[in-house]
């Protein structure tokens, strides 16, 4: 009942990468774009919420018609790195201006949710203990595929824009590849018979589901908003205090961090259990927040190990919050629960992105990311009930 094949979980970590490294491609290389099309200014926090409006698009209509549930996720995963890869692809050719550019990274959102959410439902399909150690890989996978297009624009490669997406496109397809003709659908699975709307309301029944979804929610206000902005945190950092370093390079070294996060808190949660991986991970990065507006005038020798600890703990509860709801959901809708509550996260990194990027405009940066610390705040409040529970 056990057994499983030694190969299964390297080569979804694996596809979880290629396929996620399509997320940021967007803020790797808008500078180039803006060049190439003539383009004075466009913030980041729009082009990243046009691909999180078309995750929460597809996060929708996945979980509405339960998707993960009923068809092979396998399959699901595959065609869904195909559409994304292709529509990244489409850029060199069709973004003739930044309304092109815009929609077809909505396109590659859309399809990211066959990606995220149905690669951690193919792995808790294959593990039903040790979930969490399981999902700590998958998810600092994510992290780094979502890390990896700042490495590629960073004086390492200095690939030109086109390459980038060349390389990221043929990444994520041969992911996709991967899952369909080495990994399949794992032992555990149960797939949902039919089609029923309601299952939407009856997942947010259980208290303990609800604990670990708003926990989560808490969580989403403040990373992707957090990783959108790293590039402008070392491009500030460095006019203020007169320095030169690699902006490209640090944002990638900075959300890498938190796939060594995830990890790391995968293995501890066989100690200590999800439960308190996630609050106190939630702890640390909530109390950075607090404390960023200090960061920016620190000297170089603090101000990198403090931005790489919260770049460690604003990802490492990520993956033990999708084990919490794995577990507190209804069986037969797993994949309907993880990803419904991925697409409400989702729509709170929109709010955060543009209620900072608003703020943008009359504040300086050293000042907006303590308006951060209200999510995970709030998400602590509500994981307060599983720490309770247990023990």
């Amino acid at each position: 009942m056990n057994k499983r094949p030694g190969h299964i979980l390297p080569l979804i970590v694996l596809s979880q990468f290629a396929g996620t490294s399509l997320w940021f491609v967007g803020n790797a290389i808008l500078p180039d774009i803006q060049r190439s099309l003539n383009i004075r200014t466009n913030s980041p926090g729009n082009i990243t919420s046009v691909v999180q409006l078309g995750f929460i698009a597809g996060t929708l209509i996945f979980a509405i018609f339960s998707i993960a549930d009923r068809l092979t996720s396998a399959t699901v995963f595959f065609v869904s790195c195909l559409i994304a890869a292709l529509s990244n692809l489409s850029i060199i050719w069709f973004a003739k201006n930044m309304a092109g550019l815009h929609a077809l990274r909505f396109v590659t959102g859309f399809f990211l949710a066959g990606i995220y959410p149905v690669g951690m439902k193919i792995a808790s399909d294959w593990y039903e203990k040790n979930l969490g150690k399981a999902l700590g890989l998958l998810v600092g996978a994510l992290v780094l595929g979502t890390a990896f297009p700042h490495l590629l624009r960073s004086n390492f490669y200095t690939l030109p824009w086109k390459q980038v997406l060349v390389c990221t496109s043929a990444f994520a397809f041969a992911g996709g590849l991967l899952i369909l003709l080495f990994v399949g659908d794992g032992p555990y699975r149960k797939p949902a018979t039919r089609f029923q709307f309601s299952v939407i309301f009856q997942i947010f029944r259980s208290a303990d589901f609800r604990a670990a979804a708003f926990g989560y929610f808490g969580h989403m206000w403040e990373l992707y908003t957090l990783w959108a902005f790293i590039p402008y945190v070392f491009s500030f950092y460095n006019s203020t205090n007169h320095r030169a370093m690699n902006a490209p390079l640090w944002s990638f070294i900075i959300i890498a961090a938190g796939g060594v996060g995830c990890i790391a808190g995968g293995y501890i949660s066989q100690k200590v259990g999800s439960t308190r991986v996630a609050f106190f991970a939630l702890l640390t990065s909530g109390l950075c927040c607090l404390c960023s507006f200090a960061f920016f005038h620190l000297p170089v020798v603090i101000f990198l190990p403090a931005i790489i600890l919260w770049g460690v703990t604003v990802a490492a509860d990520s993956p033990q919050f999708s084990t919490l709801v794995a577990k507190t959901a209804i069986p037969e809708y797993k994949g309907t629960a993880l990803t419904i509550v991925t697409c409400i996260g989702f729509a709170i990194t929109i709010l955060s992105i543009q209620f900072i990027t608003y703020l943008g405009n009359w504040l300086k940066i050293d000042s907006i990311f303590i308006l951060l610390a209200p999510g995970p705040l709030i998400g602590l409040w509500f994981l307060f009930r599983l720490v309770k529970e247990r023990k």
